[in-house]
């Protein structure tokens, strides 16, 4: 009996065949190991997490044995939102966080922050505004439907939560809107990571910071091996038996693969214009921290 491929396969081939012949067709990129006209990646990548975003924290829970909540707690703490003078009404746009595990953990972190003494906070006048960003309408509808069973976070001190549906590459804001910009375990997914770096400098405010959490590249060659192993032979299977979908798990794993290694990502950053750049490797390079200022003009 002929075996049915994976149906994010079927997607991806389609995808592939009514590209082929057109203009769009002519720049073309990876989707996982697959290569695809730029125009489709977005459409496949937004399948992908359409399929997965009911059950995307759960399997972030089984796949890492709960690691990734200390990786998120470590970026939040590397912010270092408490010690910014005007804290409390800090402007935050947290790009590809539909769910809202970066935005709660920083909601959490401004409320307890407190206002900059005799008002010399630059942002003042400003109330305090986290907005999440996600090009994925579901996995905002999981983010909203979790902030609804959060009371700490419905009033002040607590930020405003703002929801919208965005792409990191086309951000809907004016220049200078910002005064942090985060991103996690999102960037490896935009089709042009470089326009998406341009854009989180165009939106930063002189002094603004971008940061970045995302998979990376182990650092030691042996537990390269069993990472690798682990990866793409216990990771897809787990997206089968959790989530009921082994295709976009499979896509995971190999986009994992194809995103830059640390220092060339670092380099990408200060390509579009971020200075003091640097990068803080977690489990031994697993996922890397990096961050970087748009310097004061």
């Amino acid at each position: 009996m002929r075996r049915r491929l994976p149906a994010l396969a079927a997607v991806a081939r389609r995808a592939f065949c009514s590209s082929t012949g057109s203009a769009s067709s002519t720049r073309t990129t990876h989707f996982g190991f697959q290569t695809v006209a730029e125009d489709d990646k977005e459409r496949l990548v937004g399948h992908v997490f359409q399929n997965v975003a009911s059950k995307y924290d759960l399997m972030n829970d089984v796949m890492s044995a709960g690691v990734h909540r200390v990786w998120k707690d470590t970026m939040v703490e590397m912010l270092g939102i408490r010690s910014i003078p005007g804290a409390a009404n800090l402007q935050v746009l947290d790009v590809g966080g539909g769910t809202g595990d970066i935005a709660f953990r920083i909601a959490h972190e401004m409320a307890r922050a407190r206002p900059a003494p005799g008002g010399t906070s630059p942002n003042e006048r400003e109330a305090p505004r986290i907005v999440v960003s996600d090009i994925n309408p579901a996995m905002l509808a999981e983010g909203r439907r979790r902030a609804e069973q959060m009371p700490s976070l419905a009033s002040p001190p607590a930020p405003r939560l703002e929801w919208l549906t965005a792409d990191a590459r086309r951000l809907p804001f004016d220049d200078c809107s910002f005064d942090v910009y985060t991103i996690a375990f999102c960037i490896r997914n935009v089709t042009r990571v470089d326009e998406a770096l341009r854009e989180a400098y165009r939106v930063l405010r002189p002094g603004g910071r971008f940061v970045c959490l995302e998979f990376s590249h182990v650092t030691n060659p042996m537990l390269a091996k069993a990472y690798e192993h682990y990866s793409f032979n216990v990771i897809p299977r787990m997206g089968e038996l959790v989530a009921s979908d082994r295709a976009s798990y499979q896509y995971l794993v190999e986009s994992i693969r194809q995103f830059p290694k640390q220092e060339q990502f670092a380099t990408m950053m200060r390509e579009a214009g971020m200075r003091s750049v640097t990068y803080t490797n977690l489990t031994f390079g697993t996922v890397a921290v990096h961050s970087g200022f748009r310097l004061a003009e």
